[in-house]
């Protein structure tokens, strides 16, 4: 039996938009076995420098991830769409053991299947260094809310 994880391809505007925050919502669990259930068995992710493949493989990288990017804080916004692919810009804040944040700042381009399951995922990201009174993304950790400004009403 497939897995479904709708919306499905192809997306619309509307489709695609709800894509893109439902996987907010789950990067801003910080649940590495939750988000890995969006992602096909044998997805194939480039993130930064590292490249992997699988669910299991996604879920230590992301294991690792927030072991080491605390009090992680997401914000994703659709950039473009066609068809079973979707492009997004994000950016998330989050501070280091030493207590030093971070602005991360980036753009993913996604694959779909016909079941809406990731099954490619290239990510580019670029640290910058943040003061604590530079943050921005001040909501409690988890989803960010619905009234919650998007990149563009920041600034960003």
């Amino acid at each position: 039996m497939s897995e479904l994880r709708p919306p499905l391809p192809p997306f619309t505007y509307e489709t695609a938009v709800e894509k893109v925050r439902k996987a907010e919502d789950g990067w801003n669990s910080r649940d590495p076995q939750r988000v890995a259930l969006a992602y096909t068995q044998d997805s194939r992710w480039r993130n930064r420098s590292e490249f992997v493949q699988g669910r299991s493989e996604i879920i230590g990288l992301l294991t690792r991830k927030w072991e080491k990017e605390l009090d992680y804080r997401l914000i994703k916004e659709l950039w473009a769409f066609h068809e079973n692919r979707i492009s997004v810009r994000f950016q998330y804040e989050w501070h280091d053991a030493a207590g030093h944040w971070f602005r991360s700042h980036g753009n993913e381009q996604w694959e779909f299947d016909d079941h809406g399951l990731m099954r490619r995922r290239e990510a580019s990201i670029n640290d910058v260094p943040l003061s604590a009174s530079e943050r921005k993304f001040l909501w409690p950790l988890g989803p960010r809310p619905a009234d919650h400004p998007g990149l563009r009403e920041l600034g960003l």
